[in-house]
């Protein structure tokens, strides 16, 4: 009788992002940038074939990780598989932007005195642990270039597409997808250390 192996590495796979998904809601950046290495091929493969547009592509790639910073939290394991949750983001996103033909425009505030990583209605009674993670996030944020920072935050907190960045600066799309490839390589790096210390 032939015996076929079971194949688990599906299962060890989706056990990770699970935990990711888990950590980047409490707030961890360097889970959300290790789960964009583990799972963005598959997310811009699909997002792709949908819009036919490797820049497009691109560019609804990393909204569906800016998402998922967002809404880490609203993640239910109880109700589909990470990768499961991952790819109907991603094909929402894809056919959002598929339909709209072009990416929304929006206003924001200037970027001028704005404090990152600072939830609105914090207290100097907030837990010790929240102080230590949001430490080792602003000390990792102060080793980015200034023009790295920016890119980050237009995406992750005032949700802004690659195009509207591009715009918002006056820079080239190329140059602001670089800037923020190498602000997530270089906060995945200085953050791994602690992560143990952010998972607290």
């Amino acid at each position: 009788m032939l015996v076929i192996p079971l194949d688990t590495t599906r299962s060890a796979h989706e056990q990770e992002w699970g935990l990711l998904i888990a950590q980047t809601a409490l707030g961890d950046q360097a889970s959300l940038a290790t789960l964009y290495d583990r799972t963005s091929p598959q997310v811009y493969g699909l997002v792709l074939k949908i819009l036919d547009n490797r820049e497009a592509a691109e560019e609804v790639t990393l909204d569906v990780y800016t998402q998922v910073w967002r809404q880490a939290h609203t993640y239910d394991e109880t109700r589909g598989s990470p990768g499961g949750w991952l790819m109907t983001l991603a094909r929402t996103r894809a056919i959002d932007r598929y339909r709209a033909g072009s990416a929304e425009r929006g206003r924001i505030e200037s970027l001028d005195g704005v404090e990152l990583f600072v939830s609105e209605g914090e207290t100097p009674d907030q837990d010790l642990e929240g102080q230590e993670r949001r430490r080792y996030v602003e000390q990792a944020l102060a080793l980015l270039t200034e023009e790295q920072r920016k890119v980050i935050a237009l995406a992750y907190f005032y949700g802004l597409s690659q195009s509207e960045i591009s715009d918002k600066l006056n820079v080239p799309l190329g140059t602001v997808k670089t800037r923020m490839r190498l602000g997530m390589i270089k906060l995945r790096e200085t953050l791994a250390p602690y992560q143990e210390g952010l998972m607290l």
